[in-house]
Order: C-alpha cells, then sequence, then structure tokens
C-alpha cells in the first residue's frame, strides 16, 4: 500500500512538473482595471511609489534617456499631488499575455499630455508594466466617448513547428511558440527623441495602432 502510495505521488508530482503554460483570455477589460488600479494607486499613495509597486523589474521609461525603471525610481520622492491619467484605448494579443494601453493625462497645475504603457502579465497572471512612456501636449488627444477594447487576431498557429527530429510531439520542457500578434518598439535616437510603435495583427498583416514620437527636448 505504502509504495502505491509514493507511487501515486510521485505520478501527481510528475503532472504537476509537467502542466503547460497557463493560458488567459485576450480580455481588455482586465487591462483596463489594471490601468484604472494604477491611477488608484497614485492618487492614495503618491505617484512613483505607484510606479515603482506595478513595475516589472526590467521595465523601462524615459527620462528622457531610456533607462530600467527600478533604478531611476528607488531614490525618487513622491510628488506632493500625483498626476492623474486615464486609458482610452487598449489592445490585447491573441494569448492574452501582452497589451498596450493609450489615453490622456493631467498634471495638478492643469497641464496635458498623452501615455502610452505597454504590460506583460507576470507567473502569477498580474499585470505589470514593462514600458511606460509619454508627452506633453497642448489640448487632449481626441478619445472614443467609450473606453474601447481591441483584440489581435491569432498569430500563433502560423508559427508552430514541429518537434525536432527524432522527437515525438509534446515532449518534456515543449512549450507552445510565442504568440506574436502585438508587437511594440521603442526607437530612442542619440539626440533623446524616440518613437514607440505598437502593431497588431488583423490576420492578413500587421496593423499600427500606435505611433508615438517624442521630439528631443521633451
Amino acid at each position: 500500500m505504502r509504495a502505491r502510495l509514493a507511487l501515486l505521488t510521485l505520478a501527481a508530482g510528475a503532472l504537476v512538473a509537467a502542466k503547460p503554460p497557463m493560458r488567459y483570455q485576450p480580455d481588455p477589460s482586465s487591462v483596463i482595471a489594471a490601468e484604472i488600479a494604477f491611477n488608484r494607486l497614485a492618487q492614495e499613495k503618491g505617484q512613483w511609489t505607484a510606479f515603482r509597486e506595478t513595475a516589472a523589474d526590467d521595465a523601462v521609461m524615459f527620462v528622457p534617456q531610456k533607462i530600467l525603471a527600478k533604478d531611476w525610481l528607488k531614490q525618487k520622492a513622491d510628488p506632493p499631488a500625483s498626476v492623474s491619467w486615464s486609458p482610452a484605448i487598449v489592445y490585447v494579443s491573441c494569448d492574452g499575455r501582452l497589451a498596450a494601453s493609450t489615453g490622456n493625462w493631467t498634471r495638478p497645475d492643469g497641464s496635458v499630455g498623452y501615455f502610452t504603457t505597454i504590460w506583460r502579465r507576470d507567473k502569477k497572471g498580474r499585470w505589470q508594466w514593462i514600458l511606460d512612456h509619454g508627452d506633453t501636449l497642448a489640448t487632449p488627444r481626441p478619445t472614443p466617448e467609450f473606453l474601447t477594447g481591441k483584440v489581435a487576431t491569432c498569430k500563433r498557429g502560423e508559427r508552430m513547428v514541429g518537434p525536432p527530429e527524432g522527437k515525438p510531439p509534446g515532449g518534456k520542457g515543449q512549450v507552445p511558440p510565442p504568440d506574436e500578434s502585438l508587437l511594440w518598439s521603442a526607437e530612442v535616437a542619440p539626440d533623446n527623441s524616440r518613437r514607440v510603435t505598437v502593431r497588431m495583427w488583423t490576420g492578413d498583416a500587421y496593423e499600427t495602432v500606435i505611433d508615438d514620437q517624442v521630439r528631443a527636448g521633451s
């Protein structure tokens, strides 16, 4: 009996170890909720505190040079009042692991601007930001009447490849290839001007859905 229990325990452990990567629904509302919670945290606990608590370890931002966010935020004191922001449009990858949100912000002094944030799920399924940037504007960007969420068309199936020759499919350690239905890039010039773009797969081609260009000195 003990031997049988030991075998069952080992089998259960093997099943846990071999379980596939967690799957997520590509749910724009979860990203909107993360943005709203992010803004609320900034108002209640402080602007840079909120940025620290929601950033991934490899998150980047621009001051105006590109930097590792956690290094810069580590010693940053919160301002007396936080900037306030709200997403207008959210884009989510087919596999629900990556998202981009963009909208307008307002400073306590009344000045306005826009932001774009790239979000990624961590190992526990929580949204963390991996890139945050924005710029000032003379007037706010036009926004849709209602918060809008869009999901990319699945692209993973087109990139599926068979197992290495002589290896059975679904072998230990094999994971699905990365989903590339939502792509982003951040290009920074020597003068610290930058361009942040987000492209979404439509089923036929990539559509550029965000194209932010920030001048040097902004």
